[in-house]
């Protein structure tokens, strides 16, 4: 069966038709930069949001994730951050660990133009000690999870005096997750006479309470617009309960997407469907709450370096991702909130890319069909799983393969010493070298399945940094 066809445009912000950041209030230093990063055209919340932030209104924003609003929040925050003031001028609460980790690497690229800005991220899951020790030496930007960051303050450990800047992202989903009380705690510790950024998704009643309780006289902007056709491709399948989780395999079989998000609306049926996908020969991962904290770093890093083709998730687990040339997404059960399903499908289709929206709908949930199709205000394209090829003869196998490296920040180790430890040493093509994340303790390092074999054990009878070191292949590249 041939692959349906749908090209994909490499990840380039450049692209973007809207004014350019030149027209904004913006230092000399950080348009260069921006510049150089591919900066060139600000996106419509960027647009709409920085120029009423920058005079120093508060604002609430509400746009899809994928549009540029790390960019329109970070150039704010750096806007109002005096370099020679070591104390924290802006917190930024983030939902997960993931989105602040994000967070943090954006804004630490924008902060290139000025000299020694240093951001800091305090997130659950992690021993308090370093994060002790980071703080004590100064950070002008943290970047947090509610729950740790009141930890840190409730122990003394994170003083606000100096803070000009409250950044809550994601607000929604921070709500939605129970934190509406630590968020509470946290803006009260904040000083009065800060600025505060609210960006959500979607705007439940808990928004109101928040810009009630804690935005002064707050700047309202709103984008809803849907997702460009051209961009992503819907196309829904009805089903019946018995088969639902097989005509996921069928699907994977058919379209072959590299990389494919599938959304279950329970833990349960994560479960079952990780069992017959890993059945059947994917190579998939399931991310929910019941993982260690460690275990979901490790299934995000290789879902997000395609050394994992399908990950299976429910709304909470992978709110605040963002995987770039994500493929294919797949409703593996219809949400009953056309928001949330407009959430999930943004996941592909982001910036020039396109991506494949696919859905699976019982008889039982037509109603719920009915009015995601209402919101969206198009007619949805409904095929025959009856068409659909049968299971291709050819694995669906991803392209990389990911290697831990023991040893990571708290080593000095760089992405530059993998790099170099596989290429100029090892001699391998840099070609073959996919993404590089160095965290505290452990480097992942992805590499072409054709020479993983050869790289760990180059790596292993190697050097990174002077020193040996011991590496191993993740398990969901096993295959």
């Amino acid at each position: 069966m041939t692959r349906p066809s749908l090209p994909l445009v490499p990840d380039a912000v450049t692209r973007f038709s809207g004014p350019p950041f030149s027209q904004l209030p913006l230092a000399p230093a950080t348009l260069a930069n921006l510049a150089q990063l591919g900066y060139l055209a600000m996106t419509p919340i960027q647009a709409a949001s920085l120029p009423i932030a920058l005079a120093g209104h508060d604002l609430i924003a509400q746009a899809k994730t994928g549009t540029g609003k790390t960019a329109a929040f970070a150039l704010v925050l750096l806007a109002n951050l005096k370099a020679s003031n070591s104390g924290v001028q802006t917190l930024v609460l983030c939902p997960t660990r993931e989105l602040a980790d994000q967070v943090t690497h954006e804004i630490r690229r924008l902060a290139r133009a000025e000299e020694n800005i240093k951001v800091l991220t305090l997130c659950g899951g992690t021993p308090l000690r370093p994060q002790l020790a980071s703080l004590q030496h100064g950070a002008h930007v943290v970047v947090g999870t509610p729950g740790r960051v009141l930890d840190h303050l409730a122990r003394g450990n994170l003083e606000l005096d100096a803070l000009n800047t409250l950044v809550l992202d994601e607000a929604d989903r921070m709500l939605d997750m129970g934190f509406f009380g630590d968020i509470e705690s946290v803006a009260r510790a904040c000083p009065t006479t800060r600025q505060t950024l609210l960006f959500s998704a979607t705007y439940p009643e808990g928004i109101a309470k928040l810009s009630r309780q804690f935005l002064r006289e707050p700047k309202e902007v709103k984008l809803l617009e849907q997702h460009a056709p051209t961009k992503i491709r819907q196309v829904f399948y009805q089903v019946d309960e018995r088969e639902r989780l097989e005509s996921v395999a069928r699907l994977l079989a058919h379209y072959r997407p590299v990389s494919t998000l599938a959304f279950c609306n329970t833990r349960q049926q994560c479960r079952d469907l990780l069992a017959l996908l890993q059945e059947r020969g994917f190579v998939a991962l399931a991310l929910h709450g019941e993982l260690e904290q460690v275990e979901r770093d490790q299934v995000l890093v290789q879902f997000g370096n395609r050394s994992c083709s399908v990950l299976v998730a429910t709304d909470v687990a992978a709110r605040g991702l963002d995987i770039a040339q994500l493929e294919a997404v797949i409703n593996v059960d219809v949400t009953p909130d056309p928001e949330v399903h407009i959430h999930r499908i943004g996941r592909t289709g982001r910036v020039d890319e396109k991506g494949w929206a696919l859905s699976l709908a019982s008889r039982q949930e037509m109603a719920c069909v009915g009015r995601i199709e209402a919101a969206q205000g198009t007619p949805f394209e409904w095929q025959r799983l009856s068409e659909l090829g049968a299971v291709g003869r050819e694995p669906l196998v991803p392209p990389m393969v990911t290697l831990q490296i023991q040893g990571g920040r708290r080593e000095k180790i760089r992405a530059g010493d993998v790099l170099g430890a596989l290429t100029a040493t090892a001699g391998f093509s840099a070609a073959l070298v996919g993404k590089i994340n160095v965290n505290e303790f452990s480097t992942y390092v992805a590499v072409d399945r054709q020479i993983a074999g050869l790289a760990l054990q180059k790596l292993s009878a190697g050097k990174v940094k002077g020193k040996a070191v011991k590496v191993r292949r993740l398990g969901a590249s096993a295959r």
